[in-house]
């Protein structure tokens, strides 16, 4: 679809060349009744480049494209403007244009947004110290996450850090959806001072799609959906989103093992495979229970969280189920999961993740 919509935009922008070849005697064009100057050939001719231009920007995926589609839409509406008895119907590609700018316009600032947030996030983690971790150090443990700790590869490596997750998934977004739609998402974690960033760009069809952001940053969280780069479907901050979104940074240990032993995370042992942990951070507290094979690989992840952040909204049963395992730096982790809600109804299993990379720095992966 991105291709048959510059297509459309290529052919309009040689449509301009019409002007350029009149405005010059070059070509006698019946079509047009209007004297043409040859000022306003050219003027008819830089349109034309300008328009090409921003449909090849647009091909390539430039951040930049929505500056040349905004300076194309000036100059070529203006001209259908001016030479409106003959020119009128290049409205109609202009108005193609312009949707496919803002369109643009609106996936850079969205980039740009992310961008400043990573880096503040980021920027919290100081390499100061290269600790590994050590079979004494998982004496506080329960068992069952002592035996994770030593069979999943983490004893030897660094603490701390952060680590960025590249993910494919495929989502619903409500019980009822029949078909899941595609996604494709990268997250920042960072372990000493908690916190991630996660963004996400659903594709539901060829012309909608969704771009979503989430994070977690000083004991709170926050989360915004996008349409189309453009228009907020939903902005959310709040007490219920903070403890949701601190239970999933909680859940996501299972990523990043060295976790285990943050200082504002205590445990609670269940059983010899289940172990209940929680996690206090600057006012925020949430907690969930982490279950092992007897292989000593985690295998679920279960907590009771808020599913929304009205005024209303109650703590849900909520499951995250592993189902395969992948080795990145030597540390063996969950790459194959569902997260399901355990609504009144039934079981609602709204994603299914993929981890393709993980990239731990400095010892992020631990």
């Amino acid at each position: 679809m991105k291709l048959f919509l510059a297509i459309l935009v290529l052919v309009h922008g040689f449509i301009h060349f019409a002007g350029f070849l009149k405005g010059f005697a070059l070509k006698d064009l019946k079509e047009l009744t209007l004297p043409i100057s040859k000022a306003f050939g050219l003027a008819w001719l830089g349109a034309g480049i300008m328009v090409l231009t921003f449909a090849v920007l647009f091909l390539l995926h430039s951040r930049y494209a929505w500056a040349a589609g905004f300076a194309a839409l000036l100059v070529s509406q203006f001209l259908v403007i001016w030479f409106w008895k003959d020119a009128r119907p290049g409205t109609i590609p202009n108005l193609l244009l312009l949707l496919l700018s803002l369109a643009s316009l609106g996936k850079y600032r969205f980039e740009r947004m992310v961008e400043r947030e990573t880096l503040q996030i980021l920027g919290q983690y100081k390499n100061s110290s290269a600790v590994s971790l050590m079979e004494e150090d998982l004496a506080g443990l329960p068992k069952p996450v002592k035996n994770w700790l030593k069979t999943c590869g983490a004893l030897g490596k660094q603490r701390g850090g952060y680590g960025m997750i590249i993910q494919a998934a495929e989502l619903k977004l409500k019980p009822e959806q029949k078909e899941w739609w595609k996604a494709n998402a990268i997250q920042y974690s960072t372990l000493d001072i908690p916190g991630f960033i996660w963004t996400v760009e659903v594709k539901m069809n060829d012309f909608i799609r969704f771009r979503g952001r989430d994070k977690f940053e000083d004991g709170k969280g926050s989360m915004l959906i996008k349409f189309n780069s453009i228009l907020n479907v939903v902005n959310e901050k709040g007490s219920k989103l903070d403890e949701g979104t601190l239970q999933r940074y909680l859940g996501e240990m299972v990523w990043f093992p060295s976790l285990a032993l943050s200082p504002f995370i205590s445990w609670e042992p269940i059983n010899d495979t289940t172990a209940r942990a929680t996690m206090r951070y600057k006012g925020t507290e949430g907690s969930g229970i982490f279950s092992f094979n007897s292989k000593g690989e985690v295998i679920r992840f279960s907590a009771l969280r808020f599913m929304g952040n009205a005024a209303d909204s109650k703590r849900l049963g909520w499951e995250m189920n592993i189902s395969g395992w992948k080795t990145f730096d030597g540390i063996k982790v969950p790459s194959e999961m569902t997260s399901t809600w355990k609504l009144d109804s039934g079981d609602w299993t709204w994603l299914k993740l993929e981890v393709r990379d993980i990239r731990y720095h400095a010892g992020a992966g631990s």
